[in-house]
């Protein structure tokens, strides 16, 4: 399958062969900026394949359109010619920051990306990795005689360590077709700049359809583990799901789909990886996608089960408070249409950074099993009712009837949509109708932003 469009394209700038090469083509019928740095020599990230990369970039600013491209580059020259390279690479960098959050920035890896031009791939929105690719600032030589460590290209920067450990890959792909094949489905999520609505598809799956699988697949018992992806297939149209960086931070989930046509960006909690808690790479993933999202205009819906933040002394000295208030400053500052459910846990800080009903969402529904408080019953029992239970006769026994009362009195949903926290307790079968009727009442939302330079993100 050939996923770039065939026909006539513009040529970009210079043409050096086996090096660099852009143009302006289509791809499903859309313009992008195409651009591929393909070097195999010591000199392939040179001043010229720089200053094709800027040149398709500066047009795409221009004209609007999305920028693809296909990087597989060795280190800078040394040589004479070294300085220049540095100080083109530099300007393309200048540009893409620019350009972010005006168009996409797309990006696939097919080989080797090492030393300065790496930073390029931090950059743009997402990166696809081929198997065989590989990239990382300092290589195994350096790293070896700094640390002592033996390591080899694949174990330092592969396409496994990307999607499992640093999170620069949004997605793995298997060979150069596939990798511009899955930059083709993350684009088919996306406008073609901020000014533009995002694609509207065509689609057979009708919007009245009761989610009856969303509906049985969350256990009544608060204690049990699902997966949290069954929800989302269900609610969403039929096979439109596109979930980013599936294997980074797997405690939460980031993905694009479609309702009744309309292109949105996904956040749900996942139960099944260590209870849907919230860690510092969770947070990090989900305030991106958030950030993303909310830059190109893309609605926002959350799907909020967790009990809270993970707990840990190691987290704490790597900055959860920093950290977490990642996801809080970008849903806070998040102007686009958002809308949320949340099927069970939400306890706590938590709550509030699922982009609670006070943190500027516009919708908050709620299942009957949600469970809304400062804390579950279990801890909040623990607390309150210590010396009850020390003096029990049967404590096991008076903790369950205990944890049963606070159950009924504090984790109704219904209190919380009594102080309207929560806009309406829903039918579960109900959630992907309402969700789409109300996703075309706020299309129309128009930010209203204070004057100010930007916001002193926590970075």
């Amino acid at each position: 399958m050939t996923v770039l469009d065939p026909g006539v394209v513009t040529p970009i700038g210079a043409d050096r062969p086996d090096a660099a090469h852009a143009e302006l083509r289509e791809i499903d019928g859309r313009t992008v900026a195409f651009f591929r740095v393909d070097g195999r020599r010591s000199d392939s990230a040179g001043a010229a394949e720089a200053e094709v990369v800027e040149r398709a970039l500066a047009l795409a600013e221009q004209i609007g359109c999305p920028v693809l491209g296909l990087v597989r580059s060795v280190a800078i020259d040394a040589g004479a010619g070294g300085l220049d390279a540095l100080a083109g690479w530099g300007r393309v960098a200048a540009r893409t920051v620019r350009l972010s959050g005006v168009v996409p920035l797309l990006l696939a890896v097919t080989g080797p990306v090492h030393g300065s031009l790496t930073p390029l791939l931090g950059l743009v929105d997402h990166v696809v990795f081929t198997r065989h690719a590989t990239a990382y600032l300092n290589g195994p030589g350096p790293v070896r005689a700094v640390t002592g460590l033996p390591v080899d290209p694949v174990s330092l920067g592969g396409a496994v360590i990307h999607a499992t450990r640093s999170g620069l890959a949004s997605l793995v792909a298997t060979d150069e077709e596939d990798a511009l094949a899955a930059l083709a489905d993350l684009l088919a999520h996306m406008p073609d700049n901020h000014l533009t609505e995002p694609p509207r598809w065509n689609q057979s799956d009708p919007v009245s359809r009761p989610c009856l699988r969303a509906a049985t697949a969350v256990p009544p018992n608060a204690n049990r583990a699902y997966d949290v992806r069954d929800v989302l297939y269900d609610v969403f149209d039929a096979d439109s799901v596109l979930e980013v960086h599936p294997d980074y931070a797997p405690n939460i989930v980031t993905a694009y789909a479609r309702l009744d046509g309309r292109s949105v960006a996904v956040v749900a909690n996942q139960p099944a990886v260590r209870a849907g808690t919230i860690d510092i790479d969770a947070s990090c993933k989900a305030a991106r996608h958030v950030h993303g999202a909310d830059a190109l205009g893309l609605p926002i819906l959350t799907f909020v089960d967790t009990p809270g933040y993970e707990p840990g002394r190691d987290l704490e000295w790597r900055g959860m408070i920093r950290h977490g208030a990642k996801l809080v400053h970008a849903y806070a500052g998040a102007s686009v249409p958002r809308l949320g459910v949340i099927l069970r846990k939400a306890y706590g800080g938590a709550y509030i950074v699922m982009d609670s009903r006070t943190m500027g969402n516009d919708l908050m529904l709620a299942w009957p099993t949600a469970e809304i408080a400062v804390m579950g019953a279990s801890g909040a029992v623990a607390i309150l009712n210590r010396r009850e239970l020390h003096e029990a006769d049967d404590p096991a026994a008076r903790r369950t009837e205990l944890e049963d009362e606070y159950k009924t009195k504090f984790l109704s949903p219904r209190i919380a949509a009594e102080r309207g926290l929560v806009d309406q307790v829903i039918d579960p079968a109900d959630t992907r109708r309402l969700l789409a009727a109300a996703l075309g009442r706020f299309a129309s939302k128009r930010p209203v932003l204070p004057p100010r330079r930007h916001a002193n993100e926590p970075l």
